[in-house]
C-alpha cells in the first residue's frame, strides 16, 4: 500500500490549478495545456495560472515562411448576435497584440452578397482556430451550433483548435459535442481573454514546431 499512498500525494502539475466545468473555470487558456481532451470526464473546466509556451519564438510564428500564412486567419469567433459587444472587445484585444492575430468576425468580414452558409464554411477551413464563445444566446442559434459542427468536422482531434468559452452557462447545458474538450469559463473577462490568446499561440507555436520537424 506504500506506493499507493505515494501515488495519492504525488504533487499536481503546477500548470493546472483546478478541474471545475469544462475547458476552464475562470483563468488561463481554454488550453493552456492546448486545449486537452477529456474522455473520461464531460465537460471539464480547466483551470490554469500560467502557461508554459514551447520554445518557438513570436518571430518564429511571424517568420514569411511560417505556416501560419497558410490559412487566413488565426481565428474564427463563432456567436450569436445578442453577443456582438463583447465579441468585439476580444476581437480588438486579439488583434492588438505583439502578434496581430488575423480574426474572422462575420459581421465584420463576410463578403456582401455571398451566401452565409458560404462563408460560415470557408471561415472555418481558413482559420487555424475556432473560439465557440457558448453562451445562452449561441444554444439557441441554429448558425453558431452549425458552425461548431463545421469546426469539429474539420479538425475533431485537433487539440487546441476548437476553443470553447463559456459564459452564463451552466455546465450541464455544456454541448454534448464538446464534452471530449476543456472550456475557459469566463468569469474574468481579461483573464479569459489572455487565457484565449494563449491558447491560440500555443497552437501557432506546436504548428511551427510540427512543420520545422517535418523539414528535417
Amino acid at each position: 500500500a506504500g506506493w499507493f499512498r505515494r501515488l495519492l500525494h504525488k504533487p499536481k502539475p503546477s500548470s493546472v490549478e483546478s478541474l471545475k466545468s469544462s475547458h476552464s473555470a475562470s483563468s488561463s487558456p481554454s488550453s493552456s495545456s492546448s486545449a486537452k481532451s477529456s474522455s473520461s470526464s464531460p465537460g471539464v473546466s480547466l483551470a490554469t495560472s500560467s502557461i508554459s509556451l514551447s520554445p518557438v519564438s513570436a518571430q518564429d510564428i511571424s517568420a514569411s515562411d511560417s505556416p501560419r500564412w497558410d490559412k487566413s486567419y488565426d481565428v474564427c469567433i463563432c456567436h450569436s448576435e445578442g453577443d456582438m459587444e463583447l465579441v468585439e472587445e476580444l476581437v480588438s484585444y486579439l488583434e492588438g497584440q505583439p502578434e496581430s492575430f488575423r480574426c474572422f468576425l462575420q459581421l465584420r468580414d463576410a463578403v456582401a452578397g455571398s451566401a452565409v452558409v458560404t462563408e460560415l464554411c470557408d471561415a472555418v477551413q481558413n482559420s487555424h482556430c475556432w473560439v465557440m464563445l457558448i453562451t445562452p444566446g449561441f444554444l439557441q442559434d441554429p448558425w453558431c451550433r452549425y458552425q461548431m459542427h463545421q469546426a469539429l468536422a474539420e479538425a475533431p482531434m485537433a487539440n487546441g483548435r476548437t476553443i470553447p468559452v463559456l459564459k452564463d452557462v451552466d455546465r450541464k447545458d455544456y454541448p454534448r459535442e464538446l464534452w471530449n474538450i476543456y472550456y475557459i469559463y469566463m468569469a474574468l473577462k481579461e483573464k479569459s481573454f489572455r487565457q484565449i490568446r494563449d491558447t491560440v499561440m500555443r497552437y501557432l507555436q506546436e504548428l511551427c514546431q510540427s512543420s520545422t520537424k517535418r523539414m528535417e
